[in-house]
């Protein structure tokens, strides 16, 4: 169901979020067997990989969810574009803020389009002059009611501007009435528009077909060096409880590093880290790294590659406690080797999610 609401000129696209569950059938109690014994047993981490917290089909069907979205984005930007605008800003905060730069470089060098990203937290203090009533604000957030989130949503409605959410959780303050899109999707059928990507309908037939087996097979085959990469890292973090993490990754890997880095290890687990870009990384950084110094690059495989190989190929002359995780290196079964950049990022996301479990 798509509709505009006018008086705040959101346009949304309503999602069906789907919930998994296991259906458990209980055996009749009459039947039971009288000879079965009970014994308490403490209950012990399972040893090795074993895709913890692992569901298959409710990984597939969340990318295959997203993936259906596509007409109805394609509705809402064809309205936009008849419209017009002066300006595309995503704009988030924290992880979400990380999503906006990663689609942000991945348009930046493929379209002519005005697109700006934009902190929310600084758009609300410092504001942006391009800004106008004829902008368009596309937006992440997780809860729905981060604070600098509904904030920026209440002054973009002031100016007069149109907004587009994603929202992950449902009936939040943010999902009423602005439902979800995707980013990348977003950002394909603009340029689509504008005459720059013209293997459009090549490119989603392959994702449509392809993406969420390749995206379930990544962690399947990164599961066992995930847990063997976490269990170095809680017993090195153990022993250096304030020495910091470095994470280090370029063009929409930087994103990759810079939320994996603060949402991930920093807010929920508690561990010092810092992110830093494989183009800054000469500039400062290189001159702190020790024999110890604990780093891990992620390396995609979009235009800014050659930055992080540069990395690679430094790190082993002055490091010895480094890891490179490579996007390079997973089949990605079904996907053409152009168009392996443009998601290297889901890659990378799903060799965390095996650190993470």
């Amino acid at each position: 169901m798509i509709f505009k609401e006018k008086q705040n000129r959101i346009l949304s696209v309503t999602v069906k979020v789907l919930n998994n569950y296991d259906n458990y059938k209980l055996k009749d109690m009459d039947k039971e067997d009288k000879n079965m014994k009970y014994a308490a047993k403490a209950w012990k981490e399972t040893e090795g990989a074993s895709l913890r917290n692992f569901n298959e089909q409710a990984q597939v069907d969340s990318v295959n969810g997203a993936l259906a979205l596509r007409p109805q984005i394609e509705t809402i930007i064809d309205q936009i574009w008849e419209e017009g605008f002066d300006g595309i800003y995503f704009i988030g905060i924290g992880g979400t803020y990380a999503s906006s730069m990663q689609v942000e470089v991945y348009m930046r060098g493929r379209s002519k389009l005005p697109i700006y990203v934009e902190n929310a937290a600084e758009f609300l203090t410092t504001g942006n002059k391009r800004f106008t009533e004829k902008s368009v604000v596309i937006y992440s957030s997780v809860s729905g009611n981060t604070k600098e989130m509904v904030q920026l949503v209440d002054r973009v409605h002031e100016i007069g501007a149109r907004v587009f959410a994603f929202i992950d959780t449902p009936d939040s303050i943010l999902t009423q009435p602005d439902k979800q899109l995707k980013f990348y999707m977003t950002a394909n059928y603009l340029m689509y528009k504008n005459g720059e990507f013209d293997e459009y309908d090549r490119y989603n037939k392959e994702m449509e077909t392809y993406l969420a087996d390749a995206l379930v097979q990544v962690e399947k085959d990164s599961d066992e060096w995930a847990y063997e990469y976490a269990k170095n890292k809680v017993a090195f973090l153990k022993e250096h409880k304030d020495l910091p993490h470095y994470f280090i990754g370029s063009g929409n890997q930087y994103g990759a590093t810079y939320s994996y880095a603060m949402c991930y290890w920093e807010e929920q687990m508690w561990i010092r880290t810092k992110s830093i870009s494989c183009q800054e990384f000469f500039h400062g950084m290189q001159e702190i790294i020790v024999d110890d110094t604990p780093v891990t690059l992620f390396m995609g495989e979009d235009e800014q590659r050659p930055l992080a190989e540069r990395v690679a190929r430094f790190l082993p002359r002055v490091n010895g406690n480094y890891t490179i995780i490579d996007t390079k290196e997973f089949e990605l079964k079904g996907i053409s080797p152009e168009y392996r950049g443009t998601i290297s990022h889901l890659v990378m996301h799903g060799v965390n999610n095996r650190v993470d479990a």
